[in-house]
C-alpha cells in the first residue's frame, strides 16, 4: 500500500444520519413500499409462469421486469430498514462491494429490460406481420439469459478493479454503496477504474437507450396516423412508460456521473434524494403500469378472486 494508507474494514453511510431523526416515519413508509413491491411483483411472476397463454415475449419481459424489481429492492430495503431500526451507520468493505455489484446489476438489467420491451412494442406496432417470426418466446429468453451473463461479467470486473484498491477514506454520502462512491476513497490512482467505468457506461447505456429512443420514436410516428381516440390512448400509454423509465434513468445517471463532476460538492441530503427514486418508484410502479394495466395479465390476476367470489355466492345459495 502506498502513502502509509490502511485498508478500512468498515465504511460509514452518511445518508443514514440524514434519515435518523425521522426513522420512525421512514421505517413504516419504506416497509409498506417494499411489501407492496414484493406482493405485486410476486403475483405477476406467479401468474405469468403458471399460465401457458402468457408465455409470450411481452409477458416474459414484464415477468423479468418484476423479478428485477424484487432483486433490486431486496439489495437495498432490508439493510436500510435494519440500519434505521438499530441505528447502525456502517457497512463492511466486503458488504459494501457486494451491495455495489448488486445495485449495478439491477440498474443495467432494468435498462436492458426496458429496451427489450420497447423493441417488442416497436415490432408489434410497426411490423405486425413479421412480429411472430422476429419476436418469439425462445429468442427473448435466450437474449435475456445471455445479456444478463455478459452484463454480470462486465460489472463484476468493475467491482474487482475497485476491490484491489486500498482505501484511505471511510465516508459514503448515501444510504447504500455504489461502485464510484467506494473507489473515490482510494489512496492510489484510480485512472483505470474511471476509464473502465466511463467506457462501460457509454457503451452499454448508449446501446440500450438507443434502442428505446429508436423504438418509441417510430411508435410515435405510427400513432400520428391513428384516429384521435386511438392516438390519445396510445400516447397516454407511451407517455406513462417513458415517465416511469425517465425517473429510473435520471437516478441511474446521477449515480453514474455525480462524482465525475469534480467541483460540485452536493450535500448528503441531495445525494440521497436524487438517487433513491430509482429504487423506490420504478419497482413499485412497474407492476402497476406493465402488469395491472395489461388487460390479458390483469384478467388472469383477478381470476382467482372471481372464483372465490363465485364459490362464496354458491355457498350462500346452498345455505338458503
Amino acid at each position: 500500500m502506498e502513502n502509509g494508507s490502511t485498508i478500512r474494514k468498515d465504511l460509514e453511510l452518511l445518508g443514514l444520519k440524514e434519515l435518523e431523526g425521522l426513522k420512525y416515519f421512514y421505517c413504516p413508509l419504506l416497509s409498506v413500499i417494499y411489501l407492496g413491491i414484493l406482493i405485486m411483483s410476486i403475483v405477476i411472476v406467479f401468474v405469468v409462469l403458471t399460465n401457458p397463454s402468457l408465455h409470450e415475449p411481452m409477458y416474459i419481459l414484464i415477468c423479468n421486469l418484476a423479478l428485477n424489481g424484487i432483486f433490486g429492492s431486496s439489495t437495498y430495503f432490508p439493510k436500510l430498514l435494519m440500519d434505521l431500526l438499530t441505528s447502525t451507520k456502517t457497512i463492511s468493505r466486503d458488504g459494501c462491494l457486494t451491495q455495489a455489484l448488486f445495485i449495478m446489476v439491477y440498474a443495467y438489467l432494468e435498462i436492458m429490460t426496458f429496451a427489450g420491451m420497447a423493441y417488442d412494442r416497436y415490432l408489434a406496432v410497426c411490423h405486425p406481420l413479421q412480429y411472430a417470426i422476429l419476436m418469439t418466446s425462445a429468442k427473448v429468453i435466450k437474449v435475456l439469459i445471455n445479456s444478463s451473463l455478459v452484463l454480470f461479467i462486465v460489472l463484476l470486473v468493475s467491482i474487482l478493479l475497485t476491490a484491489r484498491l486500498p482505501l484511505c477514506g471511510t465516508q459514503i454520502k448515501n444510504v447504500f454503496c455504489d461502485n464510484m462512491s467506494i473507489f473515490i476513497l482510494a489512496c492510489t490512482d484510480t485512472t483505470v477504474n474511471n476509464i473502465y467505468g466511463i467506457i462501460m457506461i457509454l457503451v452499454i447505456t448508449f446501446f440500450f437507450t438507443s434502442i428505446i429512443v429508436f423504438s418509441y420514436v417510430h411508435i410515435y410516428i405510427v400513432c400520428l396516423r391513428l384516429s384521435k381516440e386511438s392516438r390519445q390512448k396510445a400516447m397516454h400509454t407511451l407517455g406513462t412508460h417513458l415517465i416511469n423509465f425517465s425517473i429510473f434513468f435520471l437516478g441511474f445517471l446521477f449515480l453514474a456521473i455525480r462524482h465525475r463532476l469534480g467541483t460540485i460538492n452536493l450535500p448528503v441530503s441531495a445525494d440521497v434524494g436524487l438517487s433513491m427514486p430509482s429504487f423506490l418508484i420504478p419497482p413499485l410502479m412497474n407492476p402497476l403500469i406493465f402488469g395491472v394495466r395489461t388487460e390479458a395479465l390483469k384478467s388472469k390476476m383477478v381470476l382467482p378472486f372471481k372464483k372465490v367470489d363465485a364459490l362464496q355466492k354458491l355457498l350462500r345459495r346452498i345455505k338458503k
